[in-house]
């Protein structure tokens, strides 16, 4: 039975639906910005460095109380960072990459992106989880909320330009 609504109605540029997609769509590319440059950042600063840095800026605070739980947990944590420095940085930068890859393909409306991009994204919150499990912060948890809204927006998006069938043969069936 045919719905009433047009290929042409369901392709219209436009509407809350849209707009939204494309903010979480552009958001999940500057993430993914942000996440390329954390790696390559991560792979050209020293270990050392980074370690100075965490001394200075917990100095103050374990100056005041030698026990302060968050810059000694800092510390402890940026430690173990940077013994898996270059697996943090490849991982980051690859991440980027492919979230950069599936966002321009989603921004130039290529309709195989929008399966592959809710698959993608969907692997990155079951890693997320993963991770929270093993003692990650409450940051994967609202990580993965954000990419769970935009899996649904992108869904949403592909379902609107998904072509609809055609007239005659939905009225055979």
């Amino acid at each position: 039975m045919h719905t009433g609504r047009s290929h042409a109605h369901r392709n219209r540029p436009g509407g809350a639906r849209e707009v939204l997609f494309r903010v979480g769509v552009i958001l999940k590319g500057l993430d993914g910005g942000l996440e390329i440059a954390g790696g390559i950042a991560l792979w050209l600063v020293s270990p050392g460095l980074i370690l100075r840095w965490v001394g200075l800026l917990t100095q103050d605070e374990v100056a005041r109380n030698r026990h302060d739980v968050i810059a000694h947990h800092l510390r402890l944590a940026l430690g173990h960072l940077v013994t898996g420095k270059h697996f943090l940085a490849l991982y980051l930068l690859a991440h980027g990459v492919v979230k950069i890859f599936v966002v321009v393909a989603l921004l130039k409306n290529r309709f195989w992106a929008y399966p592959v991009a809710v698959a993608v994204f969907g692997a990155f919150i079951a890693y997320q989880l993963y991770r929270f499990t093993l003692g990650g912060s409450a940051g994967l948890i609202v990580l993965s909320a954000f990419d769970l809204i935009v899996i649904w927006l992108i869904w949403m998006e592909y379902r609107a330009r998904k072509p609809s069938p055609h007239p005659l043969r939905e009225a055979v069936n």
